[in-house]
């Protein structure tokens, strides 16, 4: 489905040619790779104003790679705090932490509490299982230092925005499977999560910022070593390939009804709520994705108040 200007929210109308635009960033890797490199030499490494804020290296497990990871507290904190990991969006192929000092900053403002987030590794640098397993392993670092950090080890929440949604649901799946944290609850806003969207006519949609074309060059590239393997695709990899959803914990998320992840957002709440998790969804009509992004938009304001608000409610509820 082509999404055309008047198909648009009014809200976002004006904003359709400079979001289109954005799209080409990822059309080749050669370019996609240039632009992680700008994203990293402007913003890696910058604070966040009125923020504590704090820079670790987390070894892998397999000892290849140290995991740069980002600590942001309040700056007056009376006793340990619960935690966020939080993962940032880009296709598995794109962006870094500071692309999110907004939303880090609204978190730690609405419900004082310690974030943690890693740049994790991208596809083009290496693919799954590599960007999951630093995100994970930021997860067992972020409880094994809850000490350190002045933070609560048994208090952790996991969220993260589209292709951060995706890790968050991944990372919460393992979570559940292994038992060595507990999550509080889970934020996979708009998740990146169903590899099979793109090669899905019923679901074709091409749509400023994030379409399905985009979407395939994404998964391409974050299951290149499966696909050239021949291997089937685990549901810590592509987490609307599970089947089993008892446990997880309480969710929070939402997402617009003019991009490629709609249909398996309104699937992925489904499974939750059919096994009994408490889920807090909206579906805002005619929005594309990362629309909550838009500025001066009202309804980006009342998709970024959804957020924050249900924080702030399963936040007084769960912890």
């Amino acid at each position: 489905m082509k999404v055309k200007f008047s198909m648009l929210h009014p809200d976002l109308q004006q904003h359709f040619k400079s979001r289109r635009f954005l799209s080409i960033l990822v059309k080749v890797s050669w370019l996609t790779k240039l632009t992680n490199f700008f994203i990293n030499w402007l913003t890696a490494g910058r604070n966040i104003d009125g923020l504590n804020c704090e820079e670790v290296f987390i070894p892998s497990n397999d000892g290849s790679w140290k995991i740069r990871t980002r600590i942001y507290k309040p700056l007056v904190q009376d006793g340990p705090l619960p935690i966020i990991v939080y993962f940032h969006g880009g296709g598995y192929i794109l962006g870094n932490p500071e692309m999110s000092g907004e939303v880090i900053k609204r978190f730690i403002a609405t419900r004082p509490c310690v974030i943690i987030a890693p740049d994790y590794r991208k596809a083009y640098i290496k693919p799954y299982p590599a960007g999951f397993n630093d995100c994970y392993e930021t997860l067992l670092w972020a409880a094994r230092n809850a000490d350190r950090l002045h933070a609560k080890a048994g208090k952790i929440v996991v969220a993260g925005h589209s292709a951060g949604g995706g890790l968050a649901a991944a990372v919460t799946l393992k979570a559940r499977d292994t038992r060595e944290v507990k999550i509080a609850f889970q934020m996979p806003i708009y998740p990146m999560i169903d590899d099979t969207q793109p090669d899905d006519s019923s679901r074709d949609i091409d749509a400023p910022i994030w379409n399905t074309d985009k979407n395939r060059i994404g998964w391409k590239a974050y299951l290149k070593d499966l696909y050239s393997g021949g291997t089937s695709i685990p549901s810590y990899a592509a987490p609307s390939r599970n089947k089993d959803y008892e446990d997880l914990p309480p969710t929070i998320t939402f997402v617009g009804s003019l991009e490629p992840f709609f249909w398996e957002t309104q699937k992925y709440v489904k499974c939750l709520r059919d096994a009994g998790v408490v889920v807090a969804y909206r579906e805002f009509e005619n929005c594309f994705h990362g629309f909550d992004g838009v500025p001066h938009a009202a309804i980006s304001k009342a998709a970024r108040d959804f957020t924050f608000d249900s924080y702030a409610k399963f936040y007084d509820r769960y912890i």
